[in-house]
């Protein structure tokens, strides 16, 4: 028995849908990528890159990990990284996180996970640092929520102080990095405000620039 054949049926269906819309459409896509963003996001099933931003197969780069992280020390998040700007020349780096992201609020805690609790040390790290801030929220989902979106702040960061994108930004190739967070509860994304277009305005932009 083929515990795949649902898959394997929507997929036939898909493709036979999207020809009988654009005869084209596959023999174009397989000569070419040449998406203008790069999606950095979360590996939630709920949260379809491409699918909630309304853009088709190749005009969306994606990578996804557990929480939306960028680790100076992943070389699988880099390397999607360094193909997206230096090989496809995208223009725009997009890190989503959503609100109530399961990784942020298992990070919140003190219980232990296994494995995963070495990847949400990088999320405790991140809350450390806004603690004060963070403590001074008194409403348990106000704080989670709060917390995703420093979340996807401190990973922008990241994003621009990689040599990657550093290197980038000194050889004058336009590439700017952007916050934003996706709610579950009613499709909607959120523009955090921080839009990261050169070292300056990395050295400028401040937590405040993106408060509530």
């Amino acid at each position: 028995m083929n515990e795949l054949k649902d898959l394997l049926d929507g997929n036939k269906a898909w493709a036979e849908r999207v020809k009988k819309e654009n005869p084209h459409f596959f023999e174009t896509l397989s000569k070419q990528q040449a998406p203008e963003y790069l999606w950095i996001g979360c590996s939630d099933s709920r949260v379809p890159a491409n699918e909630i931003v309304g853009l088709l197969p190749g005009e969306l780069l994606v990578h996804r990990n557990v929480a939306n992280l960028v680790i100076h020390t992943d070389l699988n998040c880099l390397s999607v990284l360094q193909y997206a700007v230096d090989v496809l020349k995208v223009r725009h780096v997009i890190v989503c996180g959503h609100y109530g992201c399961g990784g942020v609020k298992a990070a919140m805690g003190s219980e232990s996970y296994g494995l995963i609790d070495n990847w949400l040390r990088h999320l405790k790290d991140v809350y450390q640092k806004y603690a004060a801030q963070l403590d001074a929220i008194t409403d348990d989902h106000a704080r989670l929520e709060r917390f995703c979106e420093l979340n996807i702040i401190e990973q922008v960061r990241n994003v621009c102080q990689t040599t990657v994108v550093q290197e980038a930004w000194q050889r004058g190739q336009e590439v700017s990095v952007h916050g934003l967070a996706y709610s579950l509860e009613d499709g909607l994304l959120r523009d955090l405000r921080l839009c990261i277009s050169c070292a300056g305005d990395l050295s400028s932009a401040t937590c405040s620039d993106c408060a509530r």
